[in-house]
């Protein structure tokens, strides 16, 4: 259903169902992080990824991710400059500002399914974050031969500091230092991704948030959820809002809607989530 009261009111429904609760789940997509200024298509690709546009016929990063490159020398071109721009070398956002300004004396707890760790740059509590589908921060064996991860700042820097014609030098191929395979991005894409002790350690926070949230005025705030995991954010939280004292907020550019069951109780703003944000916080 799409919820049908006008545009201010419902702004200020949900301005107040924040203010007044005693819990906070926010839930975020990549919706949230195009809205901060992390768009993987149109001028900020060909800022940054022109020359694989030409070549290859990229048009856009999330497609240029399942590219077939040839060599390790040409995936790792690609990756390392993905990741550079959209894990360590890109602004923040204006939106995450907002967000934790709202939620800090609350009782809060963040799972998203974005892969950039914009929550934790902008300064939210790292015991209160889950990434469920990795992190671009991490890199793993591509095997994998352990349950491990590994930060990968430094080589990813030099990756990109020293390629050449879209190719990095051989010697600059991350390797794992446990059986000698190549690395890849810790994301979730097969069964191969491991969920390390810091994964299950997160995922173990989170249940006991939920488990806690039972009674209480709990908010679930989803922010630009998409329809290709619903089953992490979206179904959870329609379940979740089933609770007494529980409210659902959706906020999402032309995906905004909540089931019949929870009519009641949802409310739901189509519009750009920075916007929306400021407009509850004001």
């Amino acid at each position: 259903m799409k919820f049908t009261n006008g545009y201010s009111q419902n702004v200020a429904e949900a301005a107040r169902l924040i203010s007044s609760a005693e819990r906070i789940i926010i839930g975020a997509g990549a919706g949230l992080s195009a809205s901060a200024g992390l768009t993987y298509s149109g001028e900020r690709f060909y800022k940054y990824f022109s020359d694989f546009a030409q070549k290859y016929g990229i048009r856009d990063m999330y497609s240029g991710g399942f590219y077939a490159f040839k060599t390790l020398k040409e995936y790792w071109a690609w990756w390392s400059r993905h990741i550079w721009y959209n894990r360590y070398d890109c602004p923040v956002g204006e939106v995450f500002g907002l967000l934790l300004n709202m939620v800090k004396d609350k009782q809060y707890f963040v799972i998203t399914t974005n892969v950039d760790h914009l929550f934790q740059r902008a300064g939210f509590d790292k015991s209160r974050l889950f990434y469920t589908q990795g992190d671009y921060g991490l890199l793993q064996c591509s095997r994998p031969c352990r349950k491990l991860t590994y930060d990968n700042k430094e080589q990813i820097e030099r990756m990109v500091r020293e390629q050449r014609d879209m190719k990095v030098p051989d010697e600059f191929i991350p390797r794992c230092p446990v059986c000698g395979r190549p690395m890849t991005v810790n994301l979730r894409a097969d069964d191969t991704f491991v969920e390390d002790s810091g994964w299950y350690a997160a995922a173990q926070r989170y249940e006991n948030f939920v488990r806690g949230c039972k009674g209480k005025n709990t908010v679930l705030l989803e922010l630009g959820v998409g329809g290709n995991t619903p089953v992490i954010i979206k179904y959870p939280f329609w379940a979740m809002s089933r609770d007494e004292g529980a409210a659902y907020i959706c906020i999402n550019k032309g995906e905004a809607f909540a089931p019949d069951t929870i009519g009641d109780r949802a409310v739901c703003l189509d519009g750009d989530i920075t916007q929306m944000i400021k407009e509850m916080s004001a």
